[in-house]
């Protein structure tokens, strides 16, 4: 376990220290510059989203966790105790109860 720990850390670090003690050195403004598909860019590099779209991306990768976690119990359905059914049961209405918090809350509604 150990072994694998280890090379599982070096092996994505050891290219990039390479890299970075091979790669040459000459900073200026134009590598610094923004680059945009080959084209000067125009305007401001930074964009600004709303925050109603980070909470629905919130809200969809909750719920995808939760389907990642249901598929395979529902595909272990009938070899289960009712122990799991419970556990599963719990999960689900736990993320229930957080759906119908951020809904009275208004999260979800648009602004």
């Amino acid at each position: 376990m150990a072994v694998f720990f280890g090379v599982a850390v070096v092996f994505p670090l050891l290219p990039l220290l390479i890299a970075k003690i091979v790669a040459p050195k000459r900073p200026s403004p134009t590598k610094n510059d923004i680059y945009e598909c080959g084209i000067e860019a125009k305007g401001d590099a930074w964009v600004q989203f709303r925050v109603g779209y980070y909470i629905y991306a919130l809200i969809y990768v909750i719920f995808a966790v939760e389907a990642v976690f249901l598929y395979p119990w529902a595909v272990a359905f009938a070899g289960l105790s009712g122990g799991a059914f419970v556990a599963m049961m719990i999960f689900v209405l736990l993320l229930v109860e957080g759906l119908a918090y951020a809904w009275m809350k208004g999260a979800l509604d648009w602004k």
